[in-house]
Parts: C-alpha cells; sequence; structure tokens
C-alpha cells in the first residue's frame, strides 16, 4: 500500500527526477542545430511532412502518390503529433515540440517504470526504481529529444505493464489491451512490431491459468496489434505495387549493420546513410545534381534490394556478422563511460558547465548540480550489476513475472540487434532493467 511515509519517498524521487530533466533539457536546447547530438536531418524529415499537413498539402494518413515512397519511411503517427503541437501553439519550430515532449515524458515515464516495478516486485521495488529513473542519464536525455522515439516507448511500457496484469490477472481484456497499446507504439516507430509474438508466446508460456485461457489471452494479445497496426498495412498494399509492411527501413538497418563489421567495410558496406547513397547513386548512374535520399525515388525497392545484399554478405560470412551483432548488444546495454561506436548518445551526467547558464556556474547551486552529476555517474556503473543481481534475485521469487519482463528485454537485446540499432530505439528494454535493478530492494 502506498502509506504516508513511502508517497514522501515517492515525492522526493519525482522532485529529483523534475530537477536533472530541467538541467538536461536545457543542455539539450542547446545542441538541437548539432547533428552530433540530435538526428536533425531525421527530424527534418518530420518538420516538413507537418508543415505539409498544416498547408494541406499532405493528408493525415492517405498517400495518393505511389511514387511518394518517403511517406513510408517512418510510420505516420508523429508527424501528425508535431502538426498539432504546431498548430495548438503557433510555434512551428523544434523547440516547440521537445517543450510538450518533455513535460509530458517527465510523468508517463516515470509513472510507468514506477509502476512496472510495484506491479512485478512490489512498492519497495516500485520506490528504488523511482530512484534510479531519476538519476538515469539516458532517460533524462531522450526525453528531451524530440523525435518519435520516446512515444513509442511509452506505449511499449504502457503494453508491458497492461500484460504483467493479464498475466497475473488471467485476463482476456487486459491481454487484448496490452496488444493494442503495442499496436499504437509501431504508428510511433516499426521496431517493435513483431514483438506482439514474443508477447504471446509469453502468455502462453508463463501466466497460472489452464491452457484454454493461456490460449485466448495469447490470441487477444496477438490481435489487438494486428488490429491497431492493420491500416497502415493495408494502405501501405494497395498504393504500393513493391509492397512491405514495414515502411522500408528493415534493408538499410542491415546494410548499415554489416557496415560495422570491418570485414562488412572491406567489401563496401557502411555505417551511416551518406556512404550508403553515395554507393546507391553510382549503381543508379544518377549525377550529384539529381535529388536521391534513403526512401526516394522507389525506396521501397531499394531498400529491398540492401536487404539482399545484406543477407548475401551474412550467408558468406556468418561469423563476422555475428561479432558484430555481439558488439551491437553490449554497446545498447552500456550506459557508463564511453558509449559504443556507432550506438549514439547515452545520455550526459548534469554538470554546471554544461547545464547552467555561465553567471551560474559558481556557488551553491552549481555545487548541488555536480554533484546530482556525480551521483548519476556512480548510478550509470552500478546499474547492470545491479540488473543482473536483481534478474536473479527475481527470479527466484516469481520465475513466472520475471520471464514476462524479460521477453521484452530479450527481444530488444537479439532479433533488436540484427541490424544497426540505437540506444534511443531500445529505451523500453532500459525501463525495464531498472525494474529488475529495483528487485535487488527486499520485498
Amino acid at each position: 500500500m502506498l502509506n504516508r511515509n513511502r508517497l514522501l519517498v515517492l515525492l522526493g524521487a519525482l522532485l529529483l527526477t523534475i530537477c536533472i530533466r530541467v538541467l538536461t533539457l536545457h543542455f539539450m536546447r542547446a545542441h538541437l542545430n548539432d547533428p552530433g547530438w540530435f538526428q536533425v536531418g531525421s527530424y527534418t524529415k518530420f518538420d516538413s511532412q507537418a508543415r505539409d499537413i498544416l498547408d494541406g498539402k499532405q493528408p493525415l494518413f492517405r498517400i495518393d502518390d505511389p511514387a511518394r515512397t518517403d511517406l513510408v519511411q517512418y510510420p505516420p503517427a508523429f508527424p501528425v503529433v508535431v502538426a498539432l503541437i504546431y498548430k495548438l501553439g503557433g510555434d512551428h519550430s523544434v523547440y516547440a515540440v521537445q517543450r510538450v515532449q518533455w513535460f509530458v515524458d517527465l510523468i508517463v515515464s516515470f509513472v510507468l517504470v514506477t509502476g512496472i516495478a510495484v506491479t512485478a516486485f512490489g512498492p519497495r521495488a516500485g520506490l528504488v526504481a523511482s530512484y534510479l529513473f531519476a538519476f538515469s542519464a539516458l532517460f533524462a536525455m531522450y526525453g528531451a529529444y524530440p523525435s518519435a522515439d520516446m512515444p513509442a516507448a511509452w506505449f511499449v511500457l504502457g503494453g508491458v505493464w497492461v500484460l504483467l496484469l493479464a498475466a497475473k490477472r488471467t485476463s482476456v481484456w487486459l491481454a487484448l489491451g496490452a496488444g493494442v497499446l503495442l499496436g499504437i507504439g509501431c504508428w510511433f516507430r516499426v521496431n517493435p512490431l513483431y514483438l506482439c509474438a514474443a508477447w504471446a508466446i509469453a502468455l502462453v508460456l508463463f501466466p497460472r491459468a489452464a491452457w484454454r485461457r493461456r490460449l485466448q489471452m495469447s490470441a487477444a494479445a496477438l490481435l489487438g496489434t494486428i488490429i491497431v497496426v492493420s491500416p497502415i498495412v493495408v494502405r501501405n498494399y494497395l498504393v504500393f505495387p513493391d509492397f512491405t509492411p514495414t515502411g522500408g527501413t528493415i534493408g538499410t538497418n542491415l546494410w548499415e549493420g554489416v557496415g560495422e563489421t570491418e570485414l562488412g567495410r572491406q567489401h563496401g558496406f557502411s555505417v551511416n546513410d551518406h556512404d550508403l547513397l553515395e554507393y546507391e547513386r553510382k549503381k543508379l548512374g544518377a549525377p550529384g545534381d539529381v535529388r536521391i535520399d534513403m526512401s526516394w525515388p522507389d525506396g521501397i525497392r531499394r531498400d529491398k534490394e540492401r536487404t539482399r545484399e545484406a543477407l548475401a554478405f551474412i550467408k558468406q560470412h556468418p561469423l563476422s556478422f555475428a561479432g558484430g551483432m555481439l558488439r551491437r548488444m553490449w554497446g545498447m546495454l552500456k550506459v557508463a563511460g564511453d558509449p559504443a561506436p556507432y550506438s549514439a548518445s547515452n545520455g550526459i551526467n548534469v554538470t554546471s558547465k554544461k547545464c547552467l547558464a555561465e553567471e551560474r556556474q559558481g556557488g551553491a547551486l552549481a555545487f548541488a548540480v555536480n554533484v546530482l552529476g556525480m551521483i548519476q555517474s556512480v548510478v550509470r556503473y552500478l546499474l547492470l550489476p545491479l540488473a543482473a543481481l536483481g534478474m536473479w534475485l527475481a527470479l527466484r521469487r516469481d520465475w513466472r513475472v520475471s520471464c514476462i519482463l524479460l521477453v521484452t528485454i530479450l527481444y530488444y537485446l537479439v532479433p533488436g540487434t540484427v541490424g544497426h540499432t540505437e540506444l534511443r530505439y531500445v529505451l523500453p528494454m532500459h525501463g525495464l532493467l531498472i525494474v529488475f535493478a529495483s528487485c535487488v530492494a527486499k520485498k
């Protein structure tokens, strides 16, 4: 139960979260034009689509021109959200989107991670999770990172929470709700699309219920995601003769994943979009002044060609690819020290120099900010050992609940690293690692 003392402790964690998030927001606002810290190119595409929606040049969902394969590079939800923020706020800038997303994430992610920990392992674990989350540099940074990654993570983590409740209560309706939430997440990011199959298997194997009930819950979770995602799949099928349900990004990630290996680079693969476009420009015989981007022209066919080339290399050099995949797995887990190559930023430890105006970089406030940053650093290094210990304790305490959580972690860690990936793609996994780390608290 949430008694008065626990409520005060929880409020303390929320205040810490707010402090660290405000400081990180100040840092990120100063770096939104820096490609080293923010995916400026990706946001430019969202911004362009949002402006076209507001100007009536692009429908919210429908695609009228089969040549516009660039419109399926990403799922449709985030440009619509950006357009809505622009319209309601009157500020057509990335900073407006950042403010809204930061504020929503401040509450939503805190509640989701804490709530999952309470549901899985009890109130004490929830309190520990709330403080580990408060000091998370990874979540603080991507909470202030205006992109589709964090909204997708909200729905995936929300789905995990409802999935746990479904398993505990053996509820078909809750299982359906988990699938629906996952499907909504896929409207923002395609990465979690096949997680529905993993959840369906988990609901067959782990709940304490009769087989008939397990199968009903499994089917409901799968059906929930299929129903929500099907409009995108049907639209793509009707509009484009070269059909793909994922919008044409799998081949790019596979191709660039091969480019992360030394042997892959020796065979002409690369890990960045610019080199891939130059490679394809030469194949197409297109002059340098002809526009070509990752998904236009003929982006779906080109992405399938990338898939074929990458799979041919993987078939010929399986050990090299397996080594690259293991390095990616480590990169997705590594939140302490310098980030692994190609994994993007793992966040910052707040400091007065990074996060305060020059006139405030001395005195008590600067000292307090630096102390918070030092604690963040300690938490970074402790998180993985605590998560590993917590997994062992959790499996002993309640192996069924633990396995349901582990299914999502393994999805992002194993099939999720077959191609090139970044830390912002696997935020749900890190939320669940915090949950497991919190399990070191006595029940």
